[in-house]
């Protein structure tokens, strides 16, 4: 399909646009390298855990990794709608956001390969739940983009990946590695990494956040749908962390299932608040709202 005209040579780009502020982190806080991490300590340290300890950081590595690849292999159909409308201050934003993933990608191999020495098949740590969400839910969800662009597809692609798979599944996550090395002040090129992926994923959520928000403020028959979604990928969302738990029965590093429960729907609630503001919201309000956000928040 041949170009009419570029937006860069007749609008020009809209710099405070949240997308765009976006892309300004991403290129001030996102430009890191998992290849400069100093692994060396974070080896030694992994030798002096249990098996039980060990059991676990695999497990989470696994499901950390295989998400990564997951995003890595199924996002460009949402990069590739959003240039389809023109929307290039978001498309510039998508580029870092694919760039990261595969860092994403790149830094858990890094730790499966030099810090726990494995590298044979870890797909038994990926239970039903996490099957029926990273397997199937998430290449579904954006996969779809490539033949129905649709506002519901759109809400249904960002739903699964930034409210769910990022939002619940990626931040528990997270927040269970910290609390594991912190309180003993283990593998600190690990926890660097963490810190910085951490930091990565905030910029992603608060991009589906606004893509959902302006969804919803653009169609009010987006909010209905979404409404039924959520309810139906939240349930395996917690049943990942449920699955997790259940397979000790002591948990390592005396994690409680009760806190990681909670602090999962904390983080859906604290969301999902800010997607209904958006309902009868006009443009500019959405686009005020996030501004506010990014504006406040360090990643």
């Amino acid at each position: 399909m041949a170009h009419t005209a570029f937006a860069t040579t007749t609008r020009g780009l809209h710099r405070n646009s949240p997308p765009m502020r976006l892309f300004e982190k991403a290129k001030r806080l996102g430009i890191w390298n998992p290849s400069s991490l100093d692994l060396s300590r974070d080896a030694q340290d992994w030798l002096t855990l249990s098996d039980a300890e060990q059991d676990l950081l695999l497990r989470l590595t696994a499901l950390f990794q295989a998400g990564e690849e997951a995003v890595t292999l199924d996002l460009l159909p949402l990069v590739q709608t959003i240039a389809r409308e023109g929307r290039i201050e978001e498309e510039l934003f998508l580029t870092s956001f694919l760039f990261e993933e595969a860092k994403h990608t790149d830094f858990f191999a890094r730790f499966l390969s030099e810090v726990a020495h494995h590298d044979g098949d870890l797909s038994r740590y990926h239970t039903p739940s996490y099957h029926a969400l990273v397997y199937k839910a998430l290449p579904e969800a954006l996969g779809r983009l490539s033949v129905d662009s649709s506002p519901r597809a759109q809400a249904d692609a960002a739903l699964t990946y930034n409210m769910i798979v990022e939002g619940v599944l990626a931040e528990t996550g997270y927040h269970a590695y910290f609390t594991m090395l912190e309180a003993r002040q283990l593998m600190p090129g690990t926890r660097e990494g963490i810190r910085l992926l951490k930091q990565d994923e905030s910029r992603h959520i608060a991009y589906g956040i606004y893509l959902l928000s302006r969804l919803i403020a653009a169609d009010e028959q987006v909010w209905p749908h979404l409404e039924e979604r959520m309810g139906e990928l939240l349930m395996p969302a917690m049943g990942v962390i449920d699955e997790a738990f259940s397979c000790y029965e002591t948990m390592p590093f005396g994690l409680e299932l009760e806190t990681f429960s909670n602090y999962a729907l904390s983080q859906f609630q604290k969301r999902l608040g800010r997607l209904e503001a958006a309902r009868g919201s006009s443009m500019a309000e959405v686009e005020l709202a996030a501004i506010g956000f990014i504006s406040s928040d360090d990643g």
